[in-house]
């Protein structure tokens, strides 16, 4: 009987709209706007809930670093502060997994462009295979060398094609591009390898101009000498 009572075509009812006598009082809430408001206000319902247990059931006794080391000001809680939360030691272990993918980026994009300068600088190059006739006379030797010139004019009066050209310009392109990424990673490089030095123990200072023998736009520092027992 479901089967049959499902086939017999009926008719969808359909909610209404907002009369046009009722705009002024806003919004007319669908069935579907109510099931996602309910579902909100449940929601936030039940969290109250499992709040109120567990302040109902808290252990007077209880107690963690975090009620001394955080506050409530104007009543937003602020959070622990991460200044300190790492140790010297632990801070550089991460500079040194930071060089090392630095780097790692640094000689894939070395690798990267030496194979592209290959390719490029061998689509530019001549090939360099000849033929080598021999003649058995001088009048079958002019007639080899008259032939050798026509076929050399009509080599180099073909032309290469347009999508050869563009493709050509297009690996170009993108030399330049990763020649000039490969730059950055080595500036990043260098400053990240600088940091690190500058973090370790021990006495340093900054170089003047006219202490540095090759002159450089990026900062030298000089370790003072010590003595390793």
């Amino acid at each position: 009987m479901s089967s049959l009572r499902n086939s017999v075509p009926r008719k969808a009812h359909k909610e209404r709209s907002q009369p046009q006598s009722r705009k002024k009082y806003g919004f007319l809430e669908k069935h579907k706007d109510y099931v996602v408001r309910a579902k909100a206000f449940h929601q936030k319902e039940e969290t109250l809930q499992r709040l109120k247990e567990k302040a109902a059931f808290r252990n007077p006794d209880e107690f963690y670093f975090k009620m001394i080391k955080t506050k409530t000001a104007n009543g937003v809680h602020q959070l622990e502060s991460q200044a300190n939360k790492y140790t010297q030691e632990e801070l550089m272990l991460m500079k040194t997994q930071d060089i090392g993918y630095v780097l790692q980026k640094l000689q894939s994009e070395k690798k990267k462009i030496e194979k592209l300068s290959a390719t490029l600088h061998s689509l530019g190059s001549q090939p360099s295979n000849k033929h080598i006739y021999y003649a058995d006379d001088r009048e079958e030797a002019k007639e080899l060398r008259s032939r050798s010139a026509d076929t050399n004019v009509g080599s180099a009066s073909e032309d290469v094609p347009d999508d050869i050209n563009r493709k050509i310009a297009k690996s170009y392109r993108e030399l330049e591009a990763r020649k000039n990424r490969a730059n950055q990673l080595e500036k990043v490089y260098m400053d990240m390898a600088l940091k690190k030095e500058l973090q370790k123990k021990g006495r340093k200072r900054k170089l003047r101009e006219d202490e540095i023998e090759c002159p450089t736009s990026r900062p030298v520092y000089k370790w003072k000498s010590e003595r390793k027992r």
